[in-house]
């Protein structure tokens, strides 16, 4: 369920508003135990998406690091190369 949190921080280009959101939606499906919320819950459900993914932003943007930025082509292929591994 959690497929979409993944690591945003230091990335070059940044992590986009859309990333920042999928990771948020999959938190707070994670947390809810609902990946689509009832019609009585969908506005408290959106509220927490919105409150996360801005609390995320704000994270994001004050951290700070002596790293280089990461590539996110390397990363991705890194991370095939990984499941080749793994899956194989």
């Amino acid at each position: 369920m959690c497929r979409n949190i993944r690591q945003l921080f230091n990335f070059e280009p940044p992590a986009t508003e859309d990333e920042i959101r999928n990771a948020a939606l999959q938190f707070v499906r994670k947390v809810s135990g609902s990946t689509k919320p009832s019609q009585r819950n969908e506005d408290a459900f959106d509220r927490a998406v919105g409150a996360i993914s801005a609390s995320v932003r704000e994270l994001i943007e004050s951290m700070e690091t002596t790293q280089p930025p990461k590539n996110r082509e390397e990363e991705a292929a890194k991370a095939r190369a990984r499941t080749l591994i793994r899956f194989a």
